[in-house]
């Protein structure tokens, strides 16, 4: 459903206005819409104080470093650059024109005032946050008729570990000064603290980030993690016979958790189980340039029969796409509700992931009837090797042998990349043997060092390890067996950065 101006309740007080934002962009449009809805004022702008700017990330120290160098090249512009956080809150404000600042502080775009949609109405730094894309705001595009005199442009910053929303680069001039390149130079900005951000954070755990892909089909032998394991850890499948028991009433499940954790693969499992007849698809959100496309592709597929979808990593998706998204939710209930028995199936069943509720679009969040949290694995040890033997099986296509000293290793990491990071160690091990020990183990798995080992120094660690690993094993025992001196293992533990009271560490 795409949004036409004739089925929107805008503000009545600027026809011309409202023709502007229909006409221009239904981005625009859908934020209108959005802000009516939040009971923003058409007139005033009088955004929440939020009072100290917190000023230790990584986010803002790369931004302020970057918007610093911008506005030296910029200081005779009347131009003002600033950061905000994810919520819209200013963190700072550079600007070389003394009138632009005094005119911005009587609207209160200033440090300390969150200045996002919900607050403010259609604004550019707001749209972009809700949106997480590129956008330019025109004087008259504005929600509330006090920043009519401004035209902003603003940029998504986004985490280059784990691809969140970090904040956004906003520049805003006057109404009168021609927009040219204003969106450009904000990419360009937001594209460079993410650049510094990645070159300070190398020692940061790399996760996965959401893939641009349309959508997969799990057929009813290929659902995610089918016949993994018949008994898993009680707190996983508590979440699986909350999200089942939901997912049978016909109710929309959201399961919120890290990525990695097996958020998809416990909504495939709980939809097989409350209908078994039915072909999961599972849409992975794409990069905002794409969603359109991504839209048009499967959601024609929500209203066939015994079809269920999963929408992966829906706190990727813009505000615009996912009221276009609920809005067709909506259409197709209201059509097939006078049809339907009351004893019948549900006309539609799926269902989404995210990490957490607070970033999922609020469209879609009134529609989840239930939110099931999935557990990481650092909480739930005891399906580690459950599902170590399945990534193994998955690999060879037979059972393979773990060691005792593996498993401990295993069970005693923290997997800060969760189930995937485990199927990705356990399968490079699975190929190189039939019986998985320690030294075929990623080296984090084996110490803290995080240094370039040499293939002899590789060796002496994994030996080290597979002896210091064995229950009750004292140092002095393991210094006997491979033939070298207290003061020298001790060294090498050391340097290694192997922990003697706890080698797994």
């Amino acid at each position: 459903m795409k949004p036409d101006h004739d089925d929107c309740v805008l503000p009545s007080r600027e026809r011309s206005s409202a023709h502007e934002v229909s006409s221009g962009s239904r981005r625009l449009l859908a934020s209108w819409q959005r802000s009516q809805e939040y009971g923003v004022s058409a007139e005033t702008v009088d955004p929440a104080w939020a009072g100290e700017i917190p000023d230790d990330s990584l986010f803002y120290q790369c931004g302020q470093e970057v918007l610093a160098g911008l506005q030296q090249s910029l200081a005779n512009e009347p131009l003002s650059l600033m950061l905000t956080d994810a919520d819209g809150l200013v963190l700072n404000r550079f600007s070389g024109d003394p009138a632009l600042l005094r005119a911005l502080d009587r609207v209160y775009l200033a440090p300390g005032f969150a200045y996002s949609e919900r607050l403010a109405g259609t604004n550019g730094l707001g749209l972009a946050l809700a949106d997480k894309a590129p956008t330019l705001v025109r004087a008259e595009e504005h929600y509330s008729a006090s920043l009519r005199t401004y035209t902003c442009a603003a940029a998504p910053v986004l985490d280059p570990v784990t691809g969140s929303l970090e904040g956004s680069v906003n520049i805003t001039t006057w109404s009168k000064t021609s927009p040219g390149l204003l969106v450009a130079l904000a990419q360009s900005a937001a594209a460079n603290t993410s650049s510094l951000m990645s070159s300070r954070s190398r020692t940061r755990i790399q996760s996965a980030k959401p893939q641009g892909g349309v959508f997969r089909v799990q057929r009813p032998r290929l659902e995610p993690a089918a016949g993994t394991m018949r008994a898993m850890s009680d707190i996983w499948s508590a979440a699986l016979e909350e999200a089942t028991a939901a997912l049978a009433c016909g109710n929309v499940v959201a399961a919120v958790g890290e990525h990695g954790s097996g958020r998809a693969t416990l909504l495939g499992q709980a939809l097989r189980q409350a209908r078994p007849a039915s072909r999961i698809l599972c849409a992975s959100v794409p990069a905002p340039d794409m969603v359109e496309e991504w839209l048009a592709l499967w959601t024609p597929e929500l209203s066939k029969p015994d079809t269920a979808i999963i929408i992966e990593n829906a706190d990727f998706l813009p505000e615009w796409a996912a009221h276009e998204l609920a809005g067709q939710v909506w259409n197709l209930l209201r059509a097939s509700a006078p049809a339907a028995p009351a004893a019948s199936a549900p006309a539609l069943l799926w269902a989404f992931t995210a990490e957490n509720l607070e970033n999922i679009p609020s469209e879609l969040t009134r529609l989840a009837a239930r939110v099931v949290a999935v557990p990481a694995l650092r909480d739930r040890p005891a399906d580690v090797m459950p599902l170590a033997r399945y990534a193994a099986r998955q690999t060879r296509l037979r059972e393979l042998d773990f060691t005792a000293a593996a498993e401990r290793a295993l069970t005693s990491h923290d997997w800060p990349g969760n189930v995937d990071e485990l199927i990705q160690a356990v399968h490079a091990a699975a190929l190189l043997t039939e019986t998985i020990d320690v030294r075929h183990l990623p080296p984090e798995l084996l110490g803290r060092t995080a240094q370039r080992l040499t293939r002899m120094e590789t060796f002496e660690r994994d030996e080290i390890f597979r002896v210091l690993a064995r229950p009750g094993a004292s140092v002095a025992e393991a210094a006997a067996e491979l033939g070298i001196s207290r003061a020298t293992i001790y060294r090498r533990l050391a340097k290694l950065g192997i922990d003697p009271r706890n080698p797994r560490a």
